[in-house]
């Protein structure tokens, strides 16, 4: 149980998807301008990332190793992907009119998202069990949750503030981003 403590901890703090591996950067940047957005894309990603992380995980596991055809994971897994997005587009797109268009194009890019693939990845390579998978990914999407709605509280805090015009925009938030990865950084020390 403290093995799975830490693994989760791990996976939200130490080793952040955004922060520490620089995964995911897309939506990190271009869907953190308001904190209502941000959480509308960390929820998406976060179902997405879940449960394409168990279901790569059993094709990994009982039609891919069994019939020897591991080559194809990659191939495998972004077909998963891109489906989860597509059912979670079409929820979004019924349930929340107003949360889709402030989505905008960066919904359908959750496909392309490289944390997503990676926590699929990382969960093969790294040997995990089920329930050890599932403590990873979860934590793993609530840590790019995290990383977002956090940034995007910043971003807007800077809106309102008395930047330096050269600094203001892009600038200003590649600085804030910077310095929002060497707070996450502290952590390193946390989990060994």
């Amino acid at each position: 149980m403290a093995d799975l403590a830490l693994i989760f901890v791990g996976a939200v703090l130490v080793n952040n998807f955004v922060l520490s591996r620089f995964l995911g950067i897309c939506p990190f940047f271009g869907v953190s301008r308001q904190v209502d957005t941000a959480i509308g894309m960390s929820l998406a990603v976060t179902f997405v990332m879940a449960v394409a992380g168990t279901l790569t995980w059993i094709i990994q596991y009982t039609v891919l190793d069994k019939f020897g055809i591991g080559y194809l994971q990659t191939i495998v897994f972004i077909l998963v992907i891109a489906s989860l997005v597509q059912f979670v587009e079409m929820v979004i797109e019924k349930t929340s009119p107003d949360l889709y268009k402030s989505l905008g194009i960066f919904l359908p890019l959750i496909t392309t998202n490289c944390a997503i693939l990676g926590a699929a990845i990382i969960n093969i390579q790294s040997g995990f069990g089920f329930v050890t998978m599932l403590v990873f990914t979860v934590g793993s999407a609530l840590g790019f949750g995290l990383a977002i709605v956090l940034f995007a509280g910043l971003r807007e805090r800077t809106e309102l503030s008395d930047i330096p015009y050269l600094f203001r925009g892009v600038p200003i938030a590649f600085i804030t981003a910077g310095i929002l990865a060497l707070a996450f950084m502290g952590f390193s020390g946390l989990v060994k």
